[in-house]
């Protein structure tokens, strides 16, 4: 174990058990990437959850040079949601190690590279952006917006001119049902 890892927790007590368990499976996770240097990991309970599943939540972060890989799970059980998050974080090293470490090396493009998808009616190779969709913004309030998203069956996302603002603004639902409001700014 070469990475550091710092355990804090947040309405939950730290037994010597859980530390124990906690360092092990994430001082492990330089053998997934070596330059990870420190990692930390955050353990909280919260008594006011909604739903039994989302009572205990487990941050991992990881640090680096020159990156910085963040996963978080809720689970009914602590040690249930940190092992989650682990298993997020492992395949996000994964993911950061193809991104930086594995170089094509032999001059081909990403679209060249990129995997190849098959229409199934007719059997030749589909284009990787599938469908091109043009529609018209009306200015509308974010309120309307929330109602429109919802009557239209977008679970995901609403694209729309906000009438306040006057610019483009993504409203979107956040995982606990909640929404989040993406308001872009050219720079």
């Amino acid at each position: 174990m070469s990475n550091k890892v710092e355990v804090q927790t947040r309405n939950i007590r730290l037994t010597e058990k859980i530390e124990e368990y906690v360092n092990k499976k994430a001082g492990n996770l330089d053998h997934y990437l070596p330059a990870i240097d420190e990692a930390r990991v955050e353990l909280a309970h919260h008594k006011a959850a909604r739903s039994a599943n989302d009572k205990n939540v487990a941050q991992i972060t990881v640090y680096g040079k020159g990156f910085m890989l963040r996963t978080e799970e809720r689970a009914e059980e602590a040690l249930a949601a940190f092992d989650h998050a682990l298993d997020n974080m492992q395949r996000q090293i994964e993911r950061h190690k193809g991104k930086h470490h594995h170089g094509r090396g032999d001059g081909r493009s990403a679209a060249e590279v990129a995997e190849q998808i098959v229409d199934d009616e007719t059997g030749e190779l589909s284009p990787l952006l599938a469908r091109r969709k043009k529609f018209t913004l009306y200015p509308m309030s974010e309120d309307e917006a929330i109602v429109q998203m919802r009557d239209l069956g977008h679970d995901n996302f609403f694209v729309f001119s906000n009438a306040e603002t006057g610019k483009i603004n993504i409203l979107y639902r956040r995982r606990n049902g909640s929404y989040g409001l993406i308001e872009p700014q050219i720079g």
